[in-house]
């Protein structure tokens, strides 16, 4: 599991334009994950082969500069809290400002590696300027340029040497679950409810990372690991309603997970808050199961499942094909149908297909509905299997790969899901050389 590296600091001194330079300067980079496809800020990056995620603590704040105080002493202490390295980025135009030394102040009390980066250092001047960051108290600093990446490869080559050592972790058969959602959506209660006083606990195996504990989970014939990341420990001064808490807890417990079990309150919706950490665990390509919980609490009349169930697939496209239950945690309402689902779930994630039957049933479709010609060239698929990886991913052998475009590769994702069943989980398609 990757580590994380957090990007700090007040408003406009770069942080978005550094985030962005870590996650798409290099060939190397594994991906990058949208929130809702607009507010990018978790991505994953690699250099010197150490993979990290990075976490941008930029764009989450709204309002006057009056607030921007408090709301950013809040990030710095989550990230303080959360991250492996700090990067603290500060902007040489401006110089040193209060709200900089308020940061460094809080950074200078923690015993983690802090980067301190100064921005905007594209010529010989501005390195001379630079100087003045000394009086932050945080030692040697870091000159870049985020927009073109200028001294960007020394900051990386800092922070792969700051991350911990790869810790090897004993490894189990067991699937694992991970509850995640926004606070306050009924983790906690769901959790409680499926191991609480009645609990058929085998042993609590500590977790891969200081902030989950994984409980082996077995009853009703079910048996897994749950990773619990609504108990992870709080900072008083982190209101619950930032975008932010949710996404950073989130990020680890879903890295490391086969199956998400993503709770939302429904009488809030399928916000932002809650898409952000659906495409977080679709593009890590996990199981997914969506619990729509407190249902019990909704206005039938005014709003059936059904159609809230389709507002809800509408959020998620192009990826639907996730199953959604309607429980109440309260009432203890289809919560074992909820664990049933997840079961099934993670069996189709595990699911390897013969070559030969692969084969036998996909190429009479392809045969019957042909990629679109381009050029007057027309493409041959030839082969197909599923490759060896722990989730399902298809290589389609032809003799024009750059010719396939996306529709038709959403075409035979869907005729796969349909002749062998991968309800709840992406798949990946390659289309290789012949």
């Amino acid at each position: 599991m990757s580590n994380i590296v957090a990007i700090v600091g007040r408003p406009n001194v770069g942080k978005s334009t550094l985030f962005n330079r870590l996650i798409q300067r290099r060939e190397a980079i594994v991906d990058a994950v949208s929130g809702v496809t607009r507010d990018r800020h978790y991505g994953k990056s690699e250099w010197n082969g150490r993979e990290f995620s990075v976490i941008d603590t930029g764009g989450y704040i709204i309002g006057s500069d009056d607030i921007f105080e408090a709301e950013i002493d809040k990030q710095v202490e989550l990230a303080i809290d959360e991250a492996d390295v700090i990067i603290f980025l500060v902007d040489v135009e401006s110089g040193v400002t209060g709200m900089d030394e308020d940061v460094a102040e809080l950074l200078r009390r923690v015993d983690k590696p802090v980067l301190l980066a100064v921005n905007k250092v594209d010529n010989n001047k501005r390195a001379e300027d630079a100087v003045e960051f000394y009086a932050l108290g945080l030692g040697e600093y870091f000159t870049i340029a985020s927009i073109n990446g200028s001294g960007t490869g020394d900051l990386l080559d800092a922070v792969v040497k700051a991350l911990p050592e790869h810790v090897e972790i004993e490894e189990s058969d067991l699937p694992r679950f991970a509850v995640v959602g926004r606070p306050n959506a009924g983790k906690s209660s769901f959790i409680n409810a499926l191991i609480g006083k009645d609990r058929y606990i085998v042993t609590d195996i500590a977790g891969t990372t200081r902030d989950s504990i994984d409980t082996k989970y077995n009853q009703f014939g079910f048996e897994f690991n749950l990773v619990d990341t609504a108990g992870i420990r709080r900072k008083s001064k982190v209101k619950e309603d930032l975008e932010f808490y949710s996404v950073m807890r989130s990020v680890r417990a879903i890295e490391h997970c086969d199956v998400c079990i993503l709770i939302h309150d429904a009488t809030r919706g399928f916000d932002g808050q809650v898409q952000n950490i659906f495409w977080l665990a679709e593009r890590n390509r996990k199981g997914i199961v969506v619990l729509v919980n407190k249902w019990d609490l909704v206005d039938k009349e005014t709003n059936s499942a059904r159609d809230y169930e389709k507002q809800i697939r509408k959020e998620m496209e192009p990826f639907t094909d996730v199953p959604i239950v309607f429980i109440s945690v309260l009432n203890k309402q289809r919560i074992f149908k909820a664990i049933e689902t997840a079961v099934e779930v993670y069996n189709n994630r595990t699911k390897k297909i013969k070559t030969s039957k692969l084969n036998e049933i996909m190429l009479p479709i392809i045969e019957n509905y042909p990629p679109p010609a381009l050029k007057g060239k027309f493409v041959k698929i030839k082969y197909i299997m599923q490759l060896p990886t722990p989730q399902p991913q298809f290589a389609f052998f032809c003799n024009l790969p750059q010719y396939v475009k996306e529709p038709y590769k959403r075409f035979l994702e869907n005729k796969l899901r349909e002749e062998f069943d991968f309800h709840g989980v992406p798949i990946s398609i390659y289309m290789r050389k012949k």
